[in-house]
């Protein structure tokens, strides 16, 4: 009677984890399939685009390069690379910055504490569309329009990213090693730097990601303050095409900027992947 029971919740646990993984593997394919189609179109002639929907690649891939790396009126090199120069550094910025602020909030105890976190979690509640109109308002008076600063700077400030740091530290970091540290004449920066940051490399790598993805997506702040066409970062010259006529735009070239556009995404994601999952886990449990 006992085996029958073993057999039959093995055969239960077996059925649960084929359907599991079908419908893992149905989603994954589903999300992978809109990336494939891209590749795709972006192989096709204008014509192929033109006669109706294919499956399979065609012979105009490395044309459609050509065309789109040299058009004239939208310079696909320099919007990638001000695009990488502005989601890069920010990305740098808000993740260092955030750990450094959730390990003084950790690892000190002082007077105000409790309340610092709090008005830390309430700026977490602004979206930044309320002070949109204020912060370029303060920019066109400083001067700082058409400049990458006011892009990269309020990097420094970020509370979703502070309170992900914090709540990894928790899990994560004995102080003990940081009072050892300490006791053998480590100063507080070097503490940090060489002893906490590898301690949190997971979570930095997941938090360079989701920032720098982020960044490199953010179209709201860089359309009120970027006007020059060698300023402009890739999502403004995305948005270009919109107001372009379809009816004599190369159609394989706009498929082939779009998929230049992520390609950079795709590339900092296949170099940082390892760490996510190891990162995403770990804050959740406690160490």
């Amino acid at each position: 009677m006992i085996q029958r029971k073993n057999a039959a919740g093995r055969i239960h646990l077996l059925v649960a984890r084929v359907v599991v993984y079908t419908i893992l593997i149905f989603l994954s394919a589903l999300c992978l399939f809109s990336f494939y189609l891209l590749i795709v179109n972006a192989s096709r002639s204008n014509a192929q685009l033109q006669a109706g929907f294919s499956l399979l690649p065609q012979g105009n891939f490395f044309t459609n390069l050509k065309n789109a790396w040299n058009d004239a009126s939208i310079n696909i090199p320099r919007g990638v690379l001000n695009s990488f120069l502005v989601a890069g550094l920010t990305a740098v910025l808000t993740t260092y910055f955030s750990a450094l602020t959730a390990y003084g909030i950790h690892a000190y105890t002082f007077r105000g504490k409790k309340a610092v976190f709090t008005c830390i979690m309430a700026v977490m509640m602004i979206p930044p569309q309320v002070s949109a109109v204020g912060f370029v308002q303060l920019m066109t008076k400083l001067g700082m329009t058409n400049s990458f600063l006011p892009l990269i700077l309020p990097g420094i400030a970020a509370p979703v990213v502070f309170f992900y740091m914090k709540q990894y530290l928790e899990s994560v970091l004995p102080m003990e090693i940081v009072e050892a540290a300490r006791c053998d004449g480590s100063s507080e920066f070097s503490t940090f730097n060489r002893i906490v940051l590898p301690i949190m490399k997971p979570a930095l790598a997941v938090q360079l990601i989701f920032s720098f993805v982020a960044s490199w997506n953010n179209y709201f702040i860089p359309a009120l303050l970027l006007d020059k066409a060698e300023m402009k970062t890739v999502p403004i010259m995305i948005a270009q095409l919109r107001s372009a006529d379809y009816s004599k735009f190369d159609m394989g070239k706009v498929y082939m900027f779009i998929l230049l556009a992520i390609l950079p995404v795709l590339i900092v994601y296949i170099f940082l992947s390892r760490s996510i999952i190891k990162g995403v886990t770990a804050g959740s449990v406690k160490g």
